[in-house]
């Protein structure tokens, strides 16, 4: 199981928009340029973004900013902002367990408060790390190497 790579994208996204904004406009182009990942592929999550009220965008060339503090972003929004999984659900259970076997019969009852709470644990610790703590980090690495 893998979380799409929009998770990590939209939380990069978002650092240079905050690390960069104040000395430059901060475009689809510009994002592009740090992440390497095509224009049309940020464009689609800094909408997404957008929708979850993460980023402010200006149509055009007018760039990308924050629209409430860093310190009031979490990775439970960057996450559930770009979709990271399917109606809201992190494990994607086979469609068709045969219900003549005694096992594919129960397996759901027997998984299915589990997976719910393995999926509870993650989004506690989603919610408890901020966009904050990650632009510190970084501005720490990145002072380090001047």
């Amino acid at each position: 199981m893998q979380i799409s790579s929009r998770f990590t994208l939209a939380v990069h996204i978002l650092t240079c928009i905050k690390t960069f904004g104040d000395s430059n406009k901060v475009t689809s182009d510009f994002l592009a340029s740090s992440t390497n990942v095509n224009p049309v592929i940020v464009r689609k999550i800094l909408g997404q973004l957008k929708k979850a009220n993460i980023v402010d965008v200006a149509r055009g060339s007018g760039g990308a900013v924050l629209a409430r503090p860093e310190s009031e972003i979490t990775f439970l929004d960057i996450y559930k902002a770009v979709d990271c999984v399917g109606n809201g659900e992190l494990f994607h259970f086979h469609e068709n367990p045969n219900p003549l076997c005694p096992v594919g019969r129960n397996i759901h009852t027997v998984l299915d408060s589990r997976l719910l709470k393995v999926q509870q644990a993650m989004e506690n610790e989603l919610s408890a790390i901020t966009l904050k703590d990650v632009l510190n980090d970084t501005q720490k690495i990145i002072d380090t190497q001047k």
